[in-house]
């Protein structure tokens, strides 16, 4: 019986995946080492380690968390970014869809305080005593190992955007049709190999999708020469 479409483990996906960003890069002006690779913790760091490796381009990691809405958390109605100079944790609210929903600065506050306070635990752990890296000028290319509802994406998009990067470029190994349908509206380029139908979660197109550690994380920067820039 035939092997399924998918991908060993996040190394592979990252390996098969950044051939195709490369020749993406290679058409956006500047050169590829001008480049900025970020991935989203903490599976995004693996694939995005090869995708660097490929370009020759830093690699960091975007700590990223969406202002959910009181009552639907999942919904973002902005986002918390650090790492990234420009957004210095300061929030990039949609304030058209906080006039739709009717939320009041105070609802606002609240759910803004709560993201910030959990990123900052988060890019704690994961960034330590890191110096932020900028993304002003650049071709920045965020990388997940997938994308399910697109979320998380969406939020780390609306974050870099506030920084004016000269390209967004997103690139994951596979993601849900109508999430990257949706992100595609939101972004210079989008890199998704595969999108299958009946897609139910990012786990099932991996052979191995053990968690990617915090250790792990920081081990992939250390290693990615030119990341603290």
């Amino acid at each position: 019986m035939a092997k399924r479409a998918g991908y060993r483990d996040r190394t592979d996906a990252g390996e098969r995946l950044a051939d195709e960003v490369a020749a993406l890069v290679a058409r956006l002006p500047g050169p590829p080492a001008a480049c900025l690779v970020l991935g989203l913790p903490r599976g995004g760091v693996p694939v995005a380690a090869r995708i660097g490796a490929r370009l020759g381009a830093p690699v960091d990691v975007l700590v990223v968390r969406k202002i959910g809405a009181p009552g639907h958390v999942e919904l973002a109605i902005g986002a918390v970014a650090a790492g990234v100079a420009g957004a210095g944790g300061a929030p990039v609210l949609n304030d058209e869809l906080i006039a739709r929903l009717g939320l009041s600065a105070n609802q606002v506050a609240v759910r803004t305080d709560v993201a910030g306070r959990e990123l900052a635990e988060r890019c704690n752990r994961l960034r330590g005593d890191r110096p932020s890296f900028s993304a002003t000028g650049r071709t920045v290319v965020v990388v997940d190992d997938g994308m399910a509802t697109g979320a998380t994406m969406r939020a780390a998009v609306m974050a870099l955007r506030a920084t004016a990067p000269a390209a967004i470029v997103v690139a994951v190994p596979v993601g849900a049709p109508e999430a990257c349908a949706a992100l595609e509206a939101l972004v210079d380029e989008l890199v998704c190999p595969l999108q299958p139908r009946g897609f139910r979660a990012v786990g099932q197109w991996y052979d191995d999708f053990s968690e990617t550690t915090d250790d792990e994380v920081r081990r992939l920067l250390d290693a990615s020469p030119g990341s603290r820039s």
